[in-house]
């Protein structure tokens, strides 16, 4: 099967040997299943066979099992026999352990090499799903960007995004003029929520260097797909966090990608694991997105498989485009897991030799129902599969063995220091500290000048009587405040835009804008 990522097969009550077909592998799949089936191991053997066949893949490692990738297995390991026979029964000639060429990645910067993009890149749909925020709290944020790209505000990190958000408070009232209102509880509220993003660790998402997504889709010197996991038991605390950075991930990947028509192969293949959270509680405009997102993106060659319990996760628009599919047992204690069921097996094209439904609920561990595109294209007959097993260590690596991975990557030192160069936070002070500097000026030459002596004036005095001459009263001081200074200089500047506005994707991140 050298075109093919082999899957499994079985014995007389099984069908023929499944595999999944490379020129078909970018459109898309699912695999789901019950907790404790074997959806983890599926997605190690998947890994695995794409490394092999010269295509990088991206996962998340939800539990930490599949760092288990960087090592090979070993014939001490108590499931040798399980393995060797299995392999037998299903006609795995080749069946050997060995390691993938892994990249451990990290938002946190612990288990892995750091991984950041800046707000800007974020987008400002993105953004607003990260933080829960209400449609009109997006609208100020969709203004902070606005504010952004006009007026040369770079946002990289959370505290530009957060000095930005202060004098658009600051200047609300000429500001709602042109954009709309802009009220100081929704500016109040975004700012409670970005508070929470960072005790949850995210400012350590936000800023730079940003991820280069050509080190996304390396080969090693054999010529084996790079498999980069992204350690995510510790980000799993923060659901939304880690929804919003694969599904930015993802829109990046199709904002920066070139156009490929059919490949032999993928370019890159993107495992999205616990897929329910990216759609639970999502706005329907974020929906349709991904929607497009997913439909497309193929012909950029990325492949993207959803892992989780149920297809019930996967909104029906979208689940219309896995054309391969792993479903692992379902188990239908309820009347509404017996509905995910009966839905689950409608989807699949029939087999005249078993229900569907009757073998997705009897499967065991490490035996799945599955359908794999066919020719031009076809989805295939739905058939009871032992799935292989894996040649890479099975269940975690010590941290030692992690460390000795990371030391040896090329991407050791590359994204390790984080940089903090002027952007919005930095002149936005700039601006505070000019216009105060030019405040204090403007006073001190006030109090300075003389009182104005026009005609108008000595008339005045002459009319009451009084001697003219000099007035003992202090003059007046100019409404050259703090506030009002920026405010005047800042307004000035709007009126006469001299940066170009920056192009936003599909997603509302910056189109090709590193």
């Amino acid at each position: 099967m050298k075109d093919r990522v082999f899957l499994g097969g079985g014995g007389p009550e099984y069908g023929k040997a499944q595999g999944l077909a490379l020129k078909y592998a970018n459109r898309h799949g699912l695999i789901a299943g019950a907790t404790g089936t074997g959806k983890t191991v599926t997605l190690q053997i998947l890994a695995e066979g794409f490394s092999a066949a010269g295509v990088p893949v991206f996962l998340s490692d939800v539990k930490g099992d599949l760092s288990g990738l960087a090592r090979p297995g070993s014939p001490d390991h108590k499931l040798h026999d399980a393995f060797t026979a299995r392999a037998a029964t299903i006609g795995f000639a080749d069946y050997s352990y060995g390691a993938c060429p892994v990249t451990f990645w990290d938002l946190y910067g612990e288990q892995g090499h750091p991984v950041r993009t800046t707000v800007a890149e974020m987008g400002p749909l993105l953004l607003a799903r990260l933080l829960g925020l209400s449609e009109a709290q997006e609208g100020i944020i969709n203004i902070a960007f606005r504010l952004s790209d006009e007026e040369g505000l770079p946002l990289l990190d959370l505290k530009d995004l957060q000095s930005l958000l202060v004098w658009i408070g600051e200047n609300r009232g000429e500001l709602s003029l042109r954009y709309g209102n802009i009220s100081t509880a929704s500016i109040g509220a975004i700012q409670r929520r970005l508070l929470v993003l960072e005790n949850q660790g995210g400012t350590r998402l936000f800023g730079e260097p940003a991820l280069d997504l050509a080190d996304l889709m390396r080969l090693d010197g054999q010529g084996r797909g790079v498999v980069n996991i992204l350690a995510a038991d510790t980000l799993m605390a923060a659901p939304e966090l880690y929804a919003t950075f694969l599904l930015w991930l993802l829109s990046e990947l199709f904002e920066e990608l070139p156009e490929v028509g059919d490949p032999d192969k993928p370019k890159l293949v993107f495992f999205f694991d616990e897929a329910h959270l990216l759609f639970d509680d999502a706005p329907k405009a974020l929906i349709d997105k991904v929607e497009q997102v997913a439909r497309l993106i193929r012909s950029k060659g990325v492949g993207v498989y959803f892992v989780t319990q149920s297809p019930a996760d996967i909104p029906e628009d979208i689940l219309g485009q896995l054309g391969n599919r792993v479903q692992h047992a379902l188990r239908a204690f309820t009347a509404r897991d017996r509905k995910n069921l009966r839905m689950a097996a409608e989807t699949y094209r029939e087999n005249p030799r078993f229900s569907t439904e009757a073998a997705i609920r009897e499967v065991g561990v490490g035996e799945a129902v599955t359908s794999m595109l066919q020719d031009k294209g076809v989805p295939g007959v739905v058939e009871r599969t032992l799935i292989r097993p894996p040649g890479s260590q099975l269940g975690p690596i010590t941290r030692d063995e992690r460390q000795a991975v990371l030391d040896a990557s090329p991407m050791a030192g590359r994204y390790d220091t984080a940089l903090d160069r002027a952007s919005a936070h930095e002149m936005l002070a700039e601006r505070a500290r000019a216009a105060a500097e030019a405040a204090e000026r403007a006073e001190r030459e006030a109090e300075a000048a003389p009182a104005p002596e026009t005609r108008e004036y000595n008339a005045a005095r002459r009319y009451s009587g009084a001697r003219v001459g000099r007035s003992s009263a202090r003059p007046v001081r100019p409404r050259d405040t703090l506030t009002s200074a920026m405010t005047e200089a800042v307004i000035k500047e709007l009126k006469g835009t001299t940066g170009r506005r920056i192009v936003r994707g599909i997603l509302g991140g910056l189109f090709k804008g590193r």
